[in-house]
């Protein structure tokens, strides 16, 4: 298990993940286990971002996610022009780090956590541990093709495994980016923004899974009607029309689907006897 794999152990193996992927679109998406080969593709783009915004190395990586590897998934954006990677995320089963945490960072129990957002139902429960897109692609629209994709691939493994609650920690940026986009997280029993991991307002959230898509999807519906102006009379356009288009590609998964596989999430079949 690696958190810095090298550029030329990263191009060998994005070359040999891009010949075998079914899509020919530019950005295609796997949702790996964290024994698949490429899981450490992943790690490192993980480590790549969290270095540069919160300065955390590979050591503070692997002593932070180490313990919850066993309960991982991961899931990758691969770039077909660079053959290299673009982003990546986590999802943990069981809540991760998220309950873990928490209950001291906000000041309340785990047990309250669980009463007030009905997590005792024997649901399946995952933390949306981790999101991490490439500086070099945040500065334009590839960034939200990329950040939409990880989405998407998230979504679309929770209803493979029927998860049904959702827990995470997110910054300001990531926080900003899904309220945009319409998903209407829950403040973790009634928290505030809190410093963790080198983020100044971080926020514990939780949201009933099924809610996500349901959510973006409304978002979707709502941009498409006339814009009204905002307070200050002005009107946004062309932003409008991007953040409707993705939050419909979420929620719906057009023209993200095909690009995505989860190889991580096949059942194996057991030989027979």
């Amino acid at each position: 298990m690696s958190y810095a794999l090298d550029d030329a152990t990263l191009r060998q193996l994005c070359a040999q993940a891009l010949s075998g992927h079914t899509s020919p679109n530019r950005f295609v998406a796997l949702a790996l286990a964290t024994t698949d080969p490429m899981a450490d593709v992943a790690r490192t783009v993980e480590r790549m971002v969290f270095e540069e915004s919160f300065g955390l190395d590979a050591t503070a990586m692997l002593a932070e996610y180490g313990p919850y590897e066993q309960h991982s998934y991961l899931f990758l954006i691969l770039d077909r022009e660079t053959g290299m990677p673009a982003g990546a995320a986590r999802a943990i089963e069981g809540g991760g780090k998220t309950l873990d945490d928490a209950p001291e960072l906000i000041g309340r129990s785990l047990s309250e956590i669980v009463d007030m957002h009905g997590l005792h139902d024997g649901g399946k429960i995952w933390e949306y541990a981790t999101l991490a897109v490439l500086p070099r692609y945040r500065a334009d629209r590839n960034g939200l093709t990329v950040s939409g994709m990880l989405y998407r691939a998230f979504i679309n493994a929770g209803h493979r495994w029927q998860v049904r609650h959702v827990v995470c920690m997110l910054d300001a940026a990531a926080y900003r980016n899904l309220d945009m986009l319409g998903v209407r997280f829950i403040a973790m029993a009634g928290s505030e923004p809190f410093e963790y991991l080198g983020s100044a307002a971080n926020r514990a959230l939780y949201i009933p899974f099924e809610e996500i898509a349901r959510s973006m999807g409304d978002m979707a519906e709502q941009l498409s009607q006339p814009e009204v102006p905002d307070a200050g009379g002005r009107r946004r356009p062309g932003l409008r029309r991007l953040t409707q288009r993705l939050a419909s590609q979420v929620s719906s998964g057009d023209d993200l689907d095909p690009h995505i596989t989860m190889p991580g999430f096949e059942r194996r079949r057991r030989p027979r006897p």
